[in-house]
Parts: structure tokens; sequence; C-alpha cells
């Protein structure tokens, strides 16, 4: 909440409050507004057309709307809640197993600012790798290059220690 920009570019989470508005937003039109934000928070390389399509008719499947922003509103509404002072109160504790943290350096929703500090919340070897040119989707954007880092650190025995 500190960064500006960040808490900006986090606004999403605010619309995703309201009942089924959300909801219906991202089933219209056979998913097309879960096709938008792929492309839109996404970088500059193209999208596989094959697997956009396949996240649209995901999010068409029945519930499966609600599921996804249903994480969003719990943030939200149980901040004063039992059960969300309990859940911020364990999000303090590091993270004690070792960690591959990638991320895409145009990445419009966690921007590469904040992203970048997460290894202060590691207590285990910590691996952060940026792909240049990409956007919030690594894995679709480049996934060959996605999966060479996944694939090298889960090889490696002891990885950045």
């Amino acid at each position: 909440l500190g960064d500006v920009r960040q808490s900006r570019a986090g606004s999403y989470v605010w619309g995703f409050q309201r009942p089924w508005v959300p909801e219906r937003q991202l089933t219209a039109d056979d998913g097309a507004l879960v096709g938008r934000l792929l492309h839109e928070w996404s970088g500059p390389r193209s999208l596989d057309d094959d697997a956009v399509a396949a996240y649209r008719r995901a999010m068409c499947i029945p519930s499966t709307a609600h599921c996804s922003v249903e994480p969003y509103r719990w943030l939200v509404r149980s901040l004063a809640r039992p059960d969300g002072i309990q859940f911020y109160r364990r999000m303090k504790r590091p993270v004690r197993v070792p960690t591959l943290h990638l991320h895409g350096s145009l990445d419009p929703v966690m921007r590469t600012r904040s992203a970048a500090g997460s290894g202060q919340y590691v207590e285990a070897p910590y691996r952060w790798r940026l792909f240049d040119g990409l956007g919030h989707f690594p894995h679709e954007e480049d996934p060959v290059a996605f999966s060479t880092e996944l694939i090298n650190w889960l090889k490696d025995p002891e990885p950045d220690r």
C-alpha cells in the first residue's frame, strides 16, 4: 500500500467487490474480457491464439468466474474479521522453503519494483529471475524460457546456496 503506482496497478481488485457483476463481465461474449486482459497484461509478444481461446472457454465453465474473483473479495472483506487477521499474521512469517521467483519486466499488474523486494520475506534459498520484455504471463509469453528456468532450478540440488 506504500507504493502509489502499485496500488493503482492493483485497482482492479476493487471492481471485483461488487456482487455478480464481475462474474457476468468475465463470462460475457464467451469470455471476451479474459482475452482482453491476457493481451493487455502481456508484453509485446503475441500470445498463442489457442491458449487464449482455452482460457476464455475455461472461464465460462459454471462457477469458474465466481471462484476466480472470490479470493479478491475475501482479501478485502476479511481485513477486520478474525480469519483475515489470522491470515495476515501468518503472511508475516518468512517463507522457509527454496523459492524461485519468475517475473516479467513489463508486468502492469505487479510492478517490478514491488516484486523485486520479495526476497526479504524468504529465509531459504531464493532465486529471482526477471524476464525482459515479458508481462504478467511469462509462462504463456515465452514458455520455452520459462520452462527452461523452472527445470534448471528444479534440477539444482542446492539452488542458490
